[in-house]
């Protein structure tokens, strides 16, 4: 038993030390390579340190060269600096000796310049809106830049410039008594621009298509007026475009030069139904509103009463009573009582005409009652209109006219509708007064003529 127990330790002390060495052998090995691959990578690394070296190197040798490439290029720029501004300076002293020079030869010729500097200023207000202008366009840049010339201590103008502006002012004299055709750009109230066929009038208006035209030198072309003349300053207008000669009466603005601005505030007027639309008020629309009911029942009753007068005329010469008109039933009640004395007669006919009085004189009343209420309207919408002046002076001060326009325009507006609604429902109310007081009258005549012949029969008897 112990010889067995030696072999195997025996054997396994052998197999531990077979171990140990294979394993000792292969970390030789390893480190051996790893002692290889170390070398090969500080090679390397020497390599490319020396590349770097020498790269940099190189760098640095190209930027001194760059720098005294720069550093001479400074210097030549430097030098050249210096230069120039010893000739701008010498330049300068040479432009102040030649501008002497050439104001003391100038001479005269700086009033006459004067001159021609004035009466082109003068000039360009009138080319600069100058309906002239819209047909021959580019005249007052002309201006313009003759007049800085003219102005100049240096500049001196040229024979030719100065016969170009008399040109210009032969030209707006000569145009301004001609009548032309010519197409150009004419801008429409909506914002769009045409090309029309325009006629100019002068230096006064243009028209085309019909419309008159107006022309702002800061806009450069012509314009349609918003707001035209009326019908017959219009027609005269279209009888002149389509003219080729002779004789054509047309409306123009005498003011001219400026396209006829006088012609355009005066169409720009409000009318009548504006000034009523914006400056009635509440009351101001009451007070229409009653006249128009007023006046319509005015004509109403006019004809009722007209065609009820024309049936008693009819009635006048018939001897037979209708029941149609109020004489006939007049006279019925006559025929129907043949056996009543002269006081029941009477009596009865005086009943009938009682009974057709109201529908003679029927809203008559009322008609009398709008001519009386509308001026008294119209004395409301005055004093409202007062009030509503004094709140705004109190307010604001009656430093600005234009803050108590509106109340003041109130005031009057009613007050013009007041009298306007008054006298047309007085006439009214007269005149359907007048035709039922007519026919009343016949009533009481036939009724009296009858009453007449019968006390004259009676006494007869």
């Amino acid at each position: 038993m112990r010889n067995f127990i030696k072999i195997t330790s025996v054997a396994a002390a052998t197999l531990l030390c077979a171990s140990a060495t294979q394993v000792f052998a292969q970390g030789a090995l390893s480190q051996a390579a790893l002692l290889d691959l170390v070398e090969q990578d500080r090679v390397a690394e020497s390599q490319e340190y020396q590349n770097r070296v020498r790269e940099f190197e190189q760098n640095v040798n190209r930027q001194q060269e760059i720098l005294n490439t720069t550093l001479e290029r400074v210097a030549t720029e430097e030098a050249t600096g210096t230069r120039l501004s010893d000739e701008f300076e010498a330049n300068e002293i040479i432009i102040r000796d030649k501008t002497a020079i050439l104001r003391d030869r100038r001479g005269d010729l700086n009033e006459l310049f004067g001159t021609l500097q004035g009466v082109a200023g003068d000039f360009m207000s009138t080319f600069e809106d100058s309906l002239i202008s819209a047909q021959y366009p580019g005249r007052t840049d002309t201006i313009e830049a003759f007049i800085e010339k003219a102005g100049s201590t240096t500049a001196q103008l040229a024979i030719p410039e100065i016969e170009r502006f008399w040109y210009f002012m032969q030209q707006e004299m000569t145009e301004s008594a001609r009548v032309v055709k010519y197409n150009g750009d004419v801008a429409l109230p909506n914002g769009d621009t045409v090309n029309r066929s325009i006629t100019r009038i002068g230096a006064f208006n243009a028209v085309s298509d019909g419309e008159y035209l107006s022309y702002n030198g800061d806009i450069g072309h012509l314009q349609v007026l918003p707001r035209q003349p009326d019908a017959g300053v219009i027609a005269s207008a279209r009888a002149l475009e389509s003219a080729t000669s002779g004789f054509t009466k047309v409306g123009i603005d005498p003011t001219g030069g400026v396209g006829g601005q006088v012609m355009a505030n005066l169409v720009n007027f409000p009318t009548v139904e504006e000034q009523v639309r914006n400056n009635s008020g509440i009351i101001g629309f009451i007070i229409i509103g009653v006249g128009i009911v007023g006046i319509l029942l005015g004509f109403y009753r006019l004809i009722i009463l007209t065609l009820v007068s024309m049936k008693v005329r009819s009635q006048l010469k018939s001897d037979k009573p209708s029941k149609n008109n109020p004489l006939g039933r007049v006279l019925l009640v006559a025929e129907s009582n043949p056996n009543a004395d002269t006081e029941t007669l009477e009596l009865k006919l005086g009943e009938a005409i009682l009974q057709e009085t109201p529908a003679l004189e029927s809203l008559l009343t009322l008609i009398k009652m709008v001519a009386t209420i509308a001026p008294l309207g119209g004395l409301l919408g005055t004093v409202t209109g007062m009030i509503t002046v004094f709140q705004q002076i109190t307010v604001y001060g009656a430093g600005d006219p234009t803050i108590m326009a509106g109340g003041i325009s109130v005031a009057l507006m009613t007050t013009v509708l007041g009298i306007c609604v008054a006298i047309p429902t007085i006439f009214m109310h007269t005149v359907v007064k007048s035709r039922s007081d007519n026919i009343i009258h016949i009533l009481e005549e036939q009724a009296t003529g009858m009453i007449a012949q019968k006390a004259e029969r009676l006494a007869t008897r």
